[in-house]
């Protein structure tokens, strides 16, 4: 994931932080508190402008962009998830959020994993209950995020860079 945003991070001054995380469902609860301390262990060491800090997730980690942009609305700016939708029995995640998450949504239209009408009602679903969403069906394209990863993180920073939380 670092590789494949750095010439764009270099080029934009963005700092990435990019964990490798574990694929357990356990796990899962505790990741949007473990992202919030990786990143102020960090601004311990770089400049990090609190009222723009984004998430960019890709398959599983797409699943834990959307948990953490619900359980941490009010310090994530803005979230970007690609190859991932939320789950019908997973929908409550909505209520945690104490204010509309900014989220762009990247879905390939040949997704092996996805079907774009499970995505389609996330995008459906975020947009009802309020959240600004940016969706994104990219033809041609399975769940393969690297095969466009170029395509996708430029727009997704379009999309991120000027969100951020209200002073």
């Amino acid at each position: 994931m670092a590789q494949a945003w750095g010439e764009l991070a270099r080029q934009q001054k963005i700092v990435l932080l990019a964990p490798e995380l574990p694929r357990d469902p356990e796990f899962e609860s505790g990741a949007p508190r473990i992202f919030r301390c990786m990143v102020e262990d960090a601004r311990k060491f770089l400049r990090i402008d609190a009222q723009r800090i984004y998430l960019f997730g890709n398959s599983m980690g797409g699943y834990l962009a959307y948990d953490s942009a619900m359980f941490e609305s009010e310090y994530f700016a803005a979230a970007a998830v690609h190859g991932m939708r939320i789950a019908d029995d997973y929908q409550w995640i909505l209520t945690r959020a104490q204010r509309k998450t900014p989220i762009a949504i990247y879905i390939g239209d040949h997704d092996q994993f996805f079907p774009l009408e499970s995505v389609r009602r996330t995008r459906d679903l975020l947009q009802n209950a309020g959240f600004p969403v940016h969706y994104v069906e990219l033809e041609h394209h399975d769940h393969n995020y690297y095969a466009l990863a170029d395509k996708i993180n430029r727009d997704a920073w379009e999309f991120l860079r000027f969100k951020q939380l209200k002073p």
